[in-house]
């Protein structure tokens, strides 16, 4: 019902909401009540989480789990005018309540870009043991501040530039094949080189480009992202390693609006850790769907910029995901070393490509370490090592311990049988170990 009248908001995997161009989150206020008191049809939205950002009033869920149809959305350019907070005998007997006036079309729903032709009155109603002046206060100031005309403004600008860049494109050359692709992606480059280099050449002028420099970042981040999946497969190893590098440089930008305590709330840890959870969604592609838990930490850190967190906040929010149903889980393994993995990562798959490496010619006559398994699988030694143990705990290994450190080998105990042990069955790991040990 609720979406008759209100835009749906678009969350990501996690429950966070999904930021416009521009966008920062302001402040989050629990056990918000959305309603009109003066139309009956107007949905009665109970006990969500109410998210002010610079473009607009989000308002989620309060379980847990955040459902993507029961999230909705109110343009601050549909807000006409925010009435005071009258303070009376009655206010002091019930919950506060936070009334504006809102732009409707004549049906009564909201429109996304604020222009209707009706005027109806909203009220919020904050149940949560809040400071509701402060909460008043910053709504004021945002809706001021009218930062979604700079944001439209912007990006009518950079759609004009856009069109005039095509069509100089198309009076100079015709985009024509794959050799009008890589000019037109050269010239792409060329333009980006450009607006860096007149960023940084002084500190004023990086001050006034950082929000832009920021969102053709994300912008570049998400192209490259994607264009694997959209080419046929034509790029060669040297594009595809400049890709995975630029990625690395733009994975540095940071977040455009980390979560704080000041703009979360009692609701830190829980919106803390859907940040979390999409965030370390690249960084586990590309280590193969497990990091250690430092090792997140660090880039974490580094994209949160001046907004750091320590490592208890990143323990905690890692200990909600159970809670909050999110595809990346937090494991512990018997040697106490913490990771985050992916939850449709399989260590079968890691078992079996261990397995082919300890039946190699060499790896049967003098073992693997950690270092050779870290180069097979793509991850950090220490991880590989912790791959090594746990497949030596499930019987698939043997270990052996020397001055030079550990070496893993098949294990032919199970193969063996104690009534005869002095016999070598055809094609099995006793077989080739033997031929390797004998020819080595």
């Amino acid at each position: 019902m609720a979406g008759n009248f209100l835009p749906p908001a678009e969350l990501t995997p996690s429950g966070r909401p999904v930021l416009r161009p521009g966008e920062v989150e302001c402040t989050l206020v629990s056990a918000v009540d959305l309603l009109s008191e003066e139309v009956p049809s107007f949905p009665h939205l109970k006990s969500g989480i109410l998210i002010l950002t610079t473009h607009r009033l989000l308002w989620l869920p309060g379980e847990a789990v955040a459902h993507i149809n029961s999230s909705f959305f109110i343009p601050l350019s549909a807000v006409q005018q925010i009435l005071s907070n009258k303070k009376s005998i009655k206010s002091m007997f019930h919950s506060p309540r936070i009334r504006f006036h809102l732009s409707t079309l004549e049906d009564g729903r909201v429109p996304v870009n604020g222009v209707g032709a009706r005027s109806l009155v909203v009220t919020l109603i904050v149940r949560d043991k809040t400071d509701t002046d402060s909460f008043l206060e910053k709504f004021w100031d945002v809706w001021r501040g009218r930062a979604w005309e700079s944001s439209r403004s912007n990006s009518d600008q950079q759609s004009v530039n856009e069109g005039s860049d095509h069509r100089s494109l198309a009076i100079r050359m015709p985009v024509v094949g794959v050799a009008g692709i890589l000019r037109k992606e050269q010239e792409m480059w060329e333009n980006t080189d450009k607006s860096l280099q007149e960023a940084f050449q002084d500190l004023n002028a990086l001050m006034g480009k950082a929000k832009e420099m920021v969102m053709l970042a994300e912008k570049m981040r998400s192209k490259l992202i994607s264009g694997p999946s959209n080419q046929g497969g034509g790029a060669n190893d040297e594009e595809t390693a400049s890709k995975e590098e630029m990625q690395d440089w733009l994975l540095s930008v940071g977040i455009v609006s980390p979560v704080t305590k000041e703009s979360a709330g009692a609701f830190y840890h829980q919106q803390l850790s859907r940040q979390l959870a999409d965030f370390v969604k690249i960084p586990l592609e590309r280590a193969g769907g497990m990091m250690n838990l430092i090792d997140i930490y660090c880039l974490f850190n580094r994209a949160r910029g001046t907004e750091l967190i320590s490592p208890d906040d990143l323990l905690q929010a890692c200990s909600l995901w159970e809670k909050i149903n999110v595809s990346v889980m937090l494991r512990k393994f018997e040697s106490g070393v913490v990771v985050i993995q992916s939850k449709s990562h399989s260590d079968d798959e890691v078992f079996e490509r261990i397995q082919k490496l300890v039946m190699q010619r060499d790896a049967l006559s003098n073992g693997i370490s950690a270092s050779d398994a870290a180069m097979t699988l793509g991850v950090a030694p220490a991880m590989a090592k912790e791959y090594l143990l746990t497949a030596e705990g499930k019987g698939l290994l043997c270990r052996d311990i020397s001055p030079d450190g550990f070496r893993f080998y098949i294990n032919l105990f199970i193969e063996l049988d104690p009534h005869e042990l002095y016999r070598v069955k055809e094609h099995s790991r006793y077989s080739a170990w033997s031929q390797a040990v004998l020819n080595g």
